[in-house]
């Protein structure tokens, strides 16, 4: 009776710091990224910020299933640009490329999937309809003509440079051959549209996610490289699902291995006692 009762307490002192652990782990996310008491995270589910060549596990950028630390926003000052690829704007450098990457709704849906995509420039519309991009010395522009980005002529639907209706950040996914603004994902992006920053990486782990509806679908989301792999609903690159599996084993396996050890140990002494 006395070994049933003690047990009982051994099971409620580990079930109780175990809550307190993933509170620690909480409290320590909400702390760092400002975001309480909203998810401090977030599952990147396309391949629009891919970069090719990466290694083996593609740790270091923005990849289908990762999971992503969401920092929380004050201030335009708070978003580095990257501006001209070819002389960036800055040398703050995130997940394979200048600048910073930003979690935004397009044209503030907030009912809509939130974009991850690279702030490349700010778009200052002035009151007399003129704009300025500090990030390409652009200054009192009657419109905007950035090729690279797609702003300009044949890109831009209306076949005329780039008139914004507003100012706004500019955004382009780094696997993208236009920015979002010139492949009509959204307007600038206005301050008030950003959920946050992206800061740090929990790769592979958003895939168990993605794997069950309403995550990944067919068509919408995910990878469709040559070595892609679906696993429910969710795509990815085969080294990410195996990097997966093999972190999952090292967490669930090989632990609860250890425990079912231990326990035909204990149970095979019982018996020759007996």
């Amino acid at each position: 009776m006395e070994n049933l009762q003690e047990k009982t307490i051994m099971l409620i002192r580990e079930i109780i710091l175990a809550i307190a652990i993933v509170g620690i782990i909480l409290a320590a996310l909400w702390a760092y990224t400002g975001q309480f008491p909203h998810t401090p995270m977030v599952v990147v589910t396309s391949s629009s910020m891919m970069h090719e060549h990466e290694p083996f596990g593609r740790i270091g950028t923005i990849d289908p299933g990762d999971l992503v630390l969401v920092k929380k926003v004050y201030g335009k000052d708070d978003i580095i640009t990257r501006g001209d690829p070819l002389n960036p704007h800055t040398k703050h450098k995130t997940y394979g490329d200048y600048g910073d990457v930003i979690i935004y709704y397009p044209d503030g849906d907030k009912s809509s999937t939130p974009i991850i995509h690279r702030a490349i420039c700010y778009i200052e519309k002035n009151p007399n309809g003129t704009y300025d991009i500090e990030e390409y010395g652009i200054h009192n522009a009657k419109s905007i003509n950035l090729v690279e980005l797609g702003l300009a002529l044949p890109y831009h639907s209306s076949y005329e440079n780039y008139k914004p209706p507003h100012s706004g950040f500019i955004t382009k996914g780094d696997n993208n051959n236009e920015c979002d603004q010139a492949g009509g994902l959204s307007s600038p992006v206005k301050l008030e549209w950003i959920v946050g920053k992206a800061r740090g990486e929990l790769p592979w782990f958003g895939l168990i996610k993605l794997i069950f509806p309403p995550g990944n679908t067919e068509g919408q989301w995910g990878y469709s490289g040559k070595d892609a792999v679906r696993i429910g609903y969710a795509v990815a690159p085969k080294d990410e699902w195996i990097c997966l599996g093999i972190s999952l084993f090292f967490i669930i396996v090989v632990p609860s291995s250890w425990d079912i050890y231990n326990f035909i140990k204990d149970w095979r002494k019982k018996r020759v006692q007996i």
